[in-house]
This record gives structure tokens, C-alpha cells and sequence, in this order.
């Protein structure tokens, strides 16, 4: 028989080795809740796939059309250990039946190749697996003269083959599953969701761990920057937890960045965003009934994660906070996001680095911040969580394209520009024009105070938030007189 002839692709999935060690109730929770996901996800590729679960796997028969489909899918659905792609045969009632479809099937397997037979078998018959894998073995050395024989240790080839009753398996490709635990077996979570290596790679693993995982953005004022961390969602949605519907939240901040700098002092800007962004999430949550955040954040990675300052962040909220990375180096945790494929998200992304203290404190005083933390106008933050934005994931748009980018101006001599330096700090870049210094939290009420008859160029240091300061202001104020200057050293 010919395997082109084939026209359907058997898997058998076996479930995730903790599940199984679980108590019955626990372990048919979620065995039930594996062949949900799976039915909820095979049944968007094709309504030909049949799906049927036992106590310890589930059987898929798929098209052949479809295979590539299907297995990427099973690859990356938590709550499966492994996943072996069989030729599938019935009325296989005898050991002639047996030997002959296997050689059948895989002679061209063992050519100029070592090979062992590895049999299993449940069922009531008159032979046992070891009489198979002999009477199998034996047949295939002497209808195969190409192969270099049976090897019982260090074959080159082995040929896995399963009997159940009178059904034939033969396992042609064995696959490590993304193991952990089904979703929707292990309630939800809220993950802060920056678009970087880290909160990718966190909200990565609580999906893997089986948590129906949202996502919430903090807007510090740049539409672009939202648009790839919206990409970057719905990619770790689509690819590990499509078998639920989630929620993408944008909290517009960038009124509280401004009052962040009116009202905090310099070393304790960074922790005090940072205690601002749980307790919007906590609100967020408290309205959706969830009881657990995630956050990318890593022991001793930037200042505001020292052991002393996490315990105040984690001071002004009562929800739990889960930090997957809390205790992984970073090219660690860039090899996961390589592995799962957000490496190439975050490199892209902007790193919003407009709140980052000068001389940020690194060993914070439990009194000073309370102090900080009582300076702060909380109606701000309130105004903020109302203006949230709720979107369903699966219904990101995904054209980009319609953002579009901003002119960027890197000669001064060719046209009439004002340069609007935008950077936080006191300095200011000199150039052959009319320069201004407006740091980028004051843009939105001072530029609309500016003659609208000139052209203005936004500059950074990186021409990061220059871009997407400017592509706001155009978006959401209207003003066409924007463009970005970025000198062509940088």
C-alpha cells in the first residue's frame, strides 16, 4: 500500500504526567477539560476531525489535508504531555495480519538501516506484545535485504506499533507536548502587559500553567507602542490559549505619568508607576471577579525590583501578585521568548522609557513612600480606570499598516522647523534652528498654546518616543504640522 493513498492522520494524545497523579475528581475535571479545548480548537480547522477521549489519552483522526494544522495546534495547547502520529488499521486479527501491514507500511524505513520492533498491547488475544515484536521483526529482516538487521540496543530505526482489540496503530512520529495544565482549569489571571521579553515570557507560562490569561496596557501616551503590544496578545492568544475568549484592556496613563512628575519625587518615580499600574489592575480586576495579577518582573533586574522595593509595590494592593520570572536571569528568559517566538515582538518594541527616575532609589523607605504615595492625587488614577478600554482579543485588528509612521526629518536646511525636545531631562540639544524644550508629559497642553503656522520636529534620544508622541498628537488631537527629527548620527 501506498502512503500517498492515505487519506487520514491518526494522533494520540497522552496528557500531562501531573494530571494524572491527581485525585479522581481533580483528574477527570481535567481530562474533561483537554478534550473541551481540543474540540473547541480542531473544530476551527476542519468539521471532518473526529475526537474521542479515554481515561488516559484522547484519539484524533484527522484529513490528511490538514495534518500540518492539527499538529501545530496540539504542539501548543497546555494539558499534553505527548503526541504520536499513528497509520491507523482495523481487522487486524492475527500475527500474519499484523506482520504484513507493518512491513507494508514501513519498509522503506529500514533501508540500509538497523532497526527494532517495539509492540503494546491491550485486549484479550492469543499472543502476547514479545510474540509481536519477534513474528514483526522476523518478517520484515527477511522480506528486507537492504536493512543491516534487528538491533535490540542503539537501533537506528524503532517501530512502535500499539494493538488495541483488533486495532493497529503503527507510530510513525513521537512529539514532546507543551505539558502544564489545560486552560480553564486553573481560573484567571490579569498579566501587565508591556510588549517586552519579560511580560511576554510571564504571560506565556501562567497559560501554560493552565490560567485563562487577560492583558492590560498602560498608555503612556503612544498609539504605536499599543498597536504592538496589541500584536504581541493576541500572537501568545492565538498560539497557546485560543480555546478561551480573553479581554485586552488599555488604561489610558498618560495624564498620571504627568502627575507622577508634578507630585513624586525623582528616586521614587519608578516604584510609585509601578504601585499606580497594580492598583488600576486590582480595580480592573476587582470588575471582572479575578484575584491574581502577573507582572515580567525580576529580582534585581532594574532598580525597582530589588526585594525591598517589590515589597512596596506589592503594598498597595491586596490582590496576589505572581512573578513567574522573579527569580530567572534574562538571557534565560529572552531564550524562552526566542523558543516561543515573542523574541521577535519585543526587540521591536519600544521600551517606554519616559518614567524612569533620575537617581532612582534602590532600597526604598517604607515611611518616605508612604509619604510619595500620599502626595498623589488618586482622582487621576480613577479617571484614568474609567476611560479603560475593553476589547476581546480574537478581535484585534491586526492591519497596522493603517497607523502609519511619522515623517522623519533628518536635515534641518530643508524646510522651516521648530525642534521640540522632548526628553525629561533639564538638557537640551542644541541645533541650527528655533529649539524648545517641552518634556513629553507637558506636549498635550503645550503644544495646543504654540502659533499652529510652523512645523514642529519631536526629538529623543532614540527617536522612540519622539515617534510615538508625535503619531498620538497627529491621532488623537488632529495636528498635521508634526514630524520627528532625528539627526543622521542617530
Amino acid at each position: 500500500m501506498d502512503k500517498s493513498q492515505i487519506k487520514t492522520q491518526k494522533f494520540i494524545i497522552k496528557y500531562f504526567t501531573e494530571i494524572m497523579i491527581k485525585g479522581t475528581t481533580a483528574k477527570r475535571q481535567m481530562i474533561a477539560q483537554v478534550y473541551n479545548n481540543l474540540v473547541n480548537l480542531l473544530s476551527r480547522i476542519s468539521s471532518d476531525i473526529q475526537i474521542k477521549k479515554f481515561f488516559d489519552k484522547v484519539e484524533i483522526v484527522c484529513p490528511i489535508e490538514v495534518v500540518d494544522q492539527v499538529r501545530t495546534k496540539l504542539l501548543d495547547t497546555p494539558g499534553i504531555e505527548q503526541i504520536l502520529e499513528a497509520l491507523q488499521f482495523d481487522n487486524m486479527n492475527t500475527l500474519d495480519d499484523i506482520k504484513v501491514k507493518v512491513n507494508e507500511m514501513m519498509a522503506d524505513e529500514i533501508k540500509g538501516k538497523t532497526f527494532v520492533i517495539r509492540a503494546k498491547r491491550t485486549g484479550t488475544q492469543d499472543f502476547k506484545s514479545t510474540n509481536i515484536e519477534q513474528t514483526v521483526g522476523g518478517y520484515m529482516l527477511a522480506m528486507n535485504p537492504e536493512t543491516k538487521g534487528v538491533a535490540l540496543k542503539n537501533a537506528e530505526v524503532t517501530i512502535n506499533i500499539e494493538l488495541e482489540h483488533t486495532k493497529l496503530n503503527i507510530i510513525t512520529k513521537k512529539h514532546m507536548g507543551l505539558r502544564g495544565f489545560p486552560i480553564g482549569t486553573q481560573g484567571s489571571i490579569i498579566s501587565l502587559m508591556s510588549g517586552g521579553f519579560d511580560s511576554t515570557v510571564a504571560s506565556y507560562l501562567t497559560m501554560k500553567r493552565g490560567i485563562k490569561t487577560h492583558f492590560i496596557f498602560f498608555n503612556l501616551g503612544g498609539i504605536a507602542h499599543e498597536i504592538g503590544v496589541k500584536q504581541v496578545a493576541y500572537y501568545l492568544w492565538n498560539k497557546f490559549g485560543s480555546s478561551h475568549r480573553v479581554s485586552f484592556i488599555s488604561v489610558p496613563f498618560d495624564d498620571v505619568v504627568t502627575e507622577i512628575f508634578k507630585s513624586v519625587s525623582q528616586p521614587y518615580m519608578g516604584v510609585m508607576l509601578k504601585r499606580l499600574m497594580l492598583t488600576a489592575s486590582e480595580k480592573i480586576a476587582n470588575s471582572m471577579g479575578i484575584d491574581a495579577l502577573v507582572t515580567g518582573e525580576s529580582v534585581a533586574q532594574v532598580s525597582s525590583q530589588t526585594l525591598r522595593n517589590l515589597a512596596l509595590i506589592d503594598q498597595c494592593t491586596n490582590k496576589l501578585v505572581l512573578r513567574p520570572l522573579a527569580m530567572m536571569s534574562k538571557p534565560d528568559i529572552i531564550d524562552i521568548a526566542y523558543k516561543i517566538g515573542t523574541r521577535r515582538f519585543a526587540e521591536s518594541m519600544p521600551e517606554y522609557c519616559g518614567v524612569i527616575s533620575k537617581n532612582p532609589v534602590t532600597h526604598g523607605s517604607y515611611e518616605r513612600m508612604e509619604k510619595e504615595a500620599r502626595g498623589f492625587d488618586y482622582s487621576i488614577l480613577d479617571e484614568s480606570v474609567k476611560k479603560s478600554v475593553f476589547v476581546n482579543v480574537d478581535e484585534i485588528d491586526q492591519d497596522v499598516n493603517e497607523i502609519g509612521q511619522m515623517e522623519i526629518i533628518t536635515d534641518l536646511n530643508s524646510g522651516d522647523y521648530t525642534v521640540i525636545d522632548i526628553r525629561q531631562t533639564p538638557d537640551c540639544i542644541e541645533t541650527s534652528c528655533e529649539t524648545l524644550k517641552i518634556p513629553f508629559y507637558e506636549l498635550k497642553n503645550e503644544l495646543k498654546k504654540l502659533p499652529q503656522d510652523k512645523t514642529y520636529l519631536f526629538y529623543c534620544d532614540k527617536g522612540i518616543m519622539s515617534q510615538l508622541h508625535a503619531q498620538y498628537l497627529r491621532d488623537s488631537e488632529g495636528y498635521t504640522n508634526i514630524k520627528v527629527y532625528r539627526p543622521e548620527s542617530k
